[in-house]
């Protein structure tokens, strides 16, 4: 599953290094729990049964992603989903991506509003092959949480995200019913916690390594009958590197 915040709901993210997210003014509403004025009460428990009123029978749902490849962050999210283990709902075979573009149900042709066609697809890679851009390094934020999921926030300091995904909504509408905000997805709640729980927990967890580096995007489904069930990448589009970069925050600077 995906899940999102809605318009205008995003808190104040912690900056990191020479990066500050984005901050939005307090008085607006949000799902974060690092708000601590705005901010949810509790987390909502994940309900893991199945949901036909939504899959309607249809089985594999697509999306675009970048995957995590990062050895150190890898390790570093094992850590913190045991230390979290007894709040989260373990997804052992749901490989770590960012979920950069959500497409919807595969289907040979449309006929419900979430559908996605081979057709779209095409389209898609068309519009990405054009200009792909370079490989880039995003940094990375303290884990935070919205009230069904903790999650490591991933930054987009020079708008490299926002144009891939300008290039894949040209061609295809994304189904999505909130704003887009970056992130690795470390677990759902599968325990109903107040916010100040959730702030103490999430003050002794050690900050993530500095920055995600994206190499590749990757088109995949899949199964939405299946909980937590793992990518399937169907399309891998493979990012050149920016010459001339002695470091990873050489290239984020430079590219």
């Amino acid at each position: 599953m995906i899940f999102t915040l809605s318009p205008g709901t995003e808190a104040a993210w912690r900056g990191i290094g020479q990066f500050t997210f984005p901050r939005r003014a307090d008085t607006m509403p949000s799902m974060l729990f690092s708000d601590a004025r705005n901010g949810p009460s509790e987390t909502l428990v994940a309900d893991l049964r199945d949901y036909p009123e939504w899959h309607r029978g249809r089985v594999r749902y697509g999306l675009w992603l970048a995957p995590v490849m990062d050895e150190a962050l890898h390790g570093y999210v094992a850590a913190v989903r045991q230390q979290l283990s007894d709040w989260l709902h373990p997804m052992p075979q749901r490989q770590l991506h960012l979920t950069l573009f959500v497409c919807g149900f595969e289907q040979p042709t449309s006929g419900a509003d979430d559908d996605f066609t081979p057709a779209q697809l095409r389209r898609q890679i068309e519009q990405l092959d054009r200009e792909p851009g370079a490989r880039c390094v995003l940094p990375l934020g303290p884990v935070d949480s919205f009230a069904t999921a903790a999650f490591i926030p991933v930054g987009d300091p020079q708008g490299r995200l926002s144009r891939w995904r300008h290039a894949l909504g040209g061609a295809g509408r994304e189904i999505r019913q909130a704003a887009y905000v970056p992130h690795i997805t470390l677990g759902l709640y599968r325990r109903k916690l107040t916010g100040e729980q959730v702030r103490a927990r999430l003050r002794d967890i050690d900050s993530p390594p500095r920055s995600l580096t994206v190499s590749e995007l990757h088109y995949a489904t899949y199964n939405a009958q299946a909980h937590f069930g793992p990518l399937e990448s169907h399309h891998r589009m493979a990012l050149p590197a920016v010459t001339g970069c002695v470091g990873p925050l050489d290239c984020l600077v430079m590219e």
